[in-house]
C-alpha cells in the first residue's frame, strides 16, 4: 500500500512538473507572436493579422492531423461530441468577441493604459474559474496570481499616472473578461483531443476575424507577407493553443493562466535579440517579482481526503493513477481511450484543480 502511495505521488509529480513545462512552452511560442508581428504589420492591417494568425494555427494543425492519419497513428485522445458543444461555441464566439472589445477600447484609450488593463485577464480568469466553475484556488496559489500580475503590471507601463478610466477601458475590461470566460470554456474541453480543439478554434475564430477584416475593409494582397503571418500562427498560436490546452488538463485554468502571463517577459527578450530593443531596470524589477510569483504557483502542495463522485466520460487515461480501476475484457497497457465510469472512491492525495477533481472544499 505505501509502494503504491510513494508510486501515485511520483505520477502526481511528473505530471504536475510536465503541465507546468506545457504552460511555459506555450508562453515562450505565443511570446514570440508581438515582436514578430509588429513586423508584420508594416504590411497585414491589424484585424486581418488576427484573422490569419487563428487560420494559421487551424491549417497547421489539419496538416499535423493529416499526417497522423496517413502515418497511421493510434488515436487515444477523446473526440469532441454534440455534449461540449456549449463549451465549443462560446470559445469560439468569446475568441472573435475578445479581440473586437479590444480594438474598440484601443480607439478610445491610450495604448498604455489598454497595455496595463490588459493584465486583468488572469485575474479574470481566476476569479470566473473560483466563483462559476468552482475551481479551487489556494493561498499560496493566489499569491503568486497576485505577484505575477503586479508584474505584468510594471512590464507594461513605466508611468502608472497613465492609468484612467474612461469609456474605452470598459471595453478593455470586457475584452479581458472575455479571454477569462474563453480560458474556462477552453479548460472544459481540455480532456478531448488538444489537436481537434485547435482546429475548431483556428477557423470558427479566424473565419470569423476574416469577415469582420473584408466588412471594415482592413486587407491586404502582400502575398509574402501573408504566408509568413499564418507561419507565425501555427507556431505562436496552434502550437501555443496546444500546449495551452495540455497544460490546463492538469492544473486547471487559473494556474495556467497565471504560467502563461511569462508571455511578455519573453516578448522582451525576443524584441531584445530581434529589435534590439533596450532591457530596463523596471524589467529586471519585473521579472524577478514573476519568478517568486512562479516559485509559490509550482511550489504549491494541495492534499486533503476528498470523494469522487459517480461520472461517466471519455478521454486519454491510464490504469496506474489511482482514480481509473475499471476493467477490460482484454489486456490495455498504457494510455487508451474509450468511454468508462467512475465509481464513487475517498481517498487522500496532492491533486490540482483537473476535471477530475472539481468537488468543493
Amino acid at each position: 500500500m505505501e509502494k503504491l502511495k510513494v508510486k501515485n505521488q511520483f505520477i502526481w509529480r511528473n505530471r504536475k512538473l510536465k503541465a507546468v513545462s506545457y504552460a511555459i512552452l506555450a508562453a515562450l511560442l505565443y511570446g514570440i507572436s508581438s515582436p514578430v508581428s509588429k513586423v508584420l504589420l508594416v504590411e497585414i492591417p491589424p484585424t486581418l493579422m488576427a484573422a490569419l494568425l487563428y487560420l494559421g494555427a487551424g491549417i497547421g494543425m489539419v496538416v499535423i492531423n493529416l499526417y497522423n492519419v496517413l502515418s497511421r497513428r493510434e488515436q487515444l485522445e477523446a473526440r469532441m461530441t454534440v455534449k461540449e458543444m456549449p463549451y465549443i461555441l462560446g470559445m469560439i464566439l468569446l475568441d472573435i468577441a475578445a479581440p473586437i472589445f479590444l480594438m474598440i477600447g484601443l480607439t478610445l484609450t491610450t495604448s498604455s493604459n489598454a497595455s496595463l488593463l490588459n493584465n486583468f485577464e488572469i485575474v479574470a480568469t481566476s476569479l470566473i474559474a473560483l466563483f462559476i466553475f468552482k475551481e479551487t484556488i489556494g493561498k499560496r496559489m493566489w499569491l503568486a496570481i497576485t505577484l505575477i500580475t503586479i508584474s505584468s503590471i510594471i512590464l507594461s507601463v513605466s508611468d502608472l499616472s497613465s492609468l484612467s478610466f474612461s469609456l474605452g477601458s470598459i471595453f478593455v475590461l470586457l475584452a479581458c473578461i472575455s479571454w477569462g470566460f474563453e480560458n474556462n470554456c477552453t479548460r472544459m474541453l481540455s480532456l478531448k483531443d488538444p489537436l481537434q480543439i485547435v482546429v475548431v478554434k483556428g477557423f470558427g475564430s479566424g473565419l470569423g476575424a476574416l469577415i469582420i477584416s473584408f466588412a471594415i475593409h482592413e486587407l491586404s494582397y502582400n502575398w509574402l507577407y501573408i504566408l509568413y503571418t499564418l507561419l507565425l500562427g501555427f507556431v505562436a498560436y496552434g502550437m501555443s493553443i496546444f500546449l495551452y490546452i495540455k497544460a490546463q488538463r492538469e492544473l486547471g485554468a487559473a494556474r495556467t493562466s497565471a504560467f502563461y502571463a511569462t508571455a511578455p517577459f519573453i516578448g522582451v527578450i525576443i524584441s531584445w535579440i530581434i529589435l534590439r530593443e533596450p532591457v530596463t531596470a523596471t524589467f529586471a524589477i519585473a521579472l524577478t517579482i514573476m519568478l517568486i510569483g512562479t516559485y509559490f504557483a509550482v511550489s504549491e502542495n494541495h492534499k486533503h481526503s476528498h470523494v469522487h463522485l459517480v461520472d461517466i466520460h471519455e478521454h486519454k487515461h491510464n490504469h496506474i493513477d489511482g482514480h481509473h480501476n475499471h476493467t477490460h475484457d482484454y489486456e490495455i497497457i498504457g494510455e487508451h481511450s474509450h468511454e468508462h465510469a467512475h465509481e464513487i472512491i475517498e481517498h487522500t492525495h496532492t491533486h490540482l484543480p483537473d476535471l477530475h477533481h472539481r468537488h468543493l472544499h
